[in-house]
């Protein structure tokens, strides 16, 4: 994907627990860059042999959260530009093509890239699979992961920039793995809320899955992903309208004190 004698001077970051039938694509996807790193947090597999076999640095870390963990690989690195991957994620060619474009003369500190997601076997085109932009590729001094327990996301000085080419979430779990994953999630940004000081709302426990499906299903195409689509937008509303139940039910447990 580029000059293998020219590695760009960028350090590619990756957590894991038991990944090792995902790593060696995501680092293979990413050997233009002069450092990966891998920052483990126990994985029982071999993902750790995998990663070292595949040219990465791996260094063993236990678990802080997602967001602490990923500051914290973020601080192993040897250079300052740094691409923040998931073991599940592959960095297509036109993405290499235009992070090599980009570094070359930054004109930004931070960039977003589209990530394409794959459900039911179907690459997502429209709806709320894609384009998921996320900034996944930023300069560290002016940049860094928040510290939210669920959907972490990178917080940046200054402007950010767009890349072209795809990020693609190649994810082979089960749906129902997903959907225990969903589970979990929507009890953490429950949980989080209720810390926020946030409290239920009828009006939001109602619309929030009505205008999420109205939003990504009809007005962003969702429909043109046929089934997958609708799976995928059909729990994605379901996860709000858990949320704020949780939410409820964690008042009322509090109430009951």
């Amino acid at each position: 994907m580029s000059d293998p004698l020219s590695p760009l001077a960028l350090t590619v970051v990756v957590i894991t627990r038991d990944a090792g039938a995902e790593i060696a694509a995501c680092l293979d996807s990413a050997a233009f860059a002069a450092e990966l790193i891998v920052v483990d947090s126990g994985s029982r597999d071999d993902t750790v042999e995998i990663a070292r076999h595949s040219g990465a640095r791996v260094i063993e870390q236990a678990w802080l959260g997602f967001g602490a963990q990923k500051n914290f690989a973020v601080a192993q690195a040897r250079h300052d530009w740094i691409l923040s991957l998931d073991a599940d994620e592959r960095v297509s060619r036109d993405l290499a093509a235009s992070i090599g474009a980009a570094l070359a003369k930054p004109r930004h500190t931070a960039y977003a890239m589209a990530r394409c997601n794959r459900f039911l076997g179907r690459w997502l085109r429209h709806g709320e699979g894609y384009p998921d932009w996320n900034v996944r590729l930023f300069h560290r001094a002016h940049a860094r992961w928040s510290d939210d327990v669920v959907h972490e996301h990178v917080i940046a000085e200054g402007s950010v920039g767009k890349l072209g080419g795809d990020l693609l979430h190649a994810s082979a779990e089960s749906l129902e793995a997903y959907l225990t994953k969903q589970n979990r999630y929507t009890t953490l940004q429950a949980e989080a809320l209720y810390a926020r000081g946030e409290r239920f709302s009828a009006l939001r426990f109602v619309f929030s899955p009505v205008l999420r499906f109205l939003r990504f299903y009809v007005l962003r195409a969702g429909f043109l992903d046929g089934t997958a689509g609708l799976a995928h937008i059909v729990i994605g509303c379901f996860n709000s309208f858990c949320k704020y139940a949780k939410l409820r039910a964690l008042e009322q447990a509090q109430r009951a004190r």
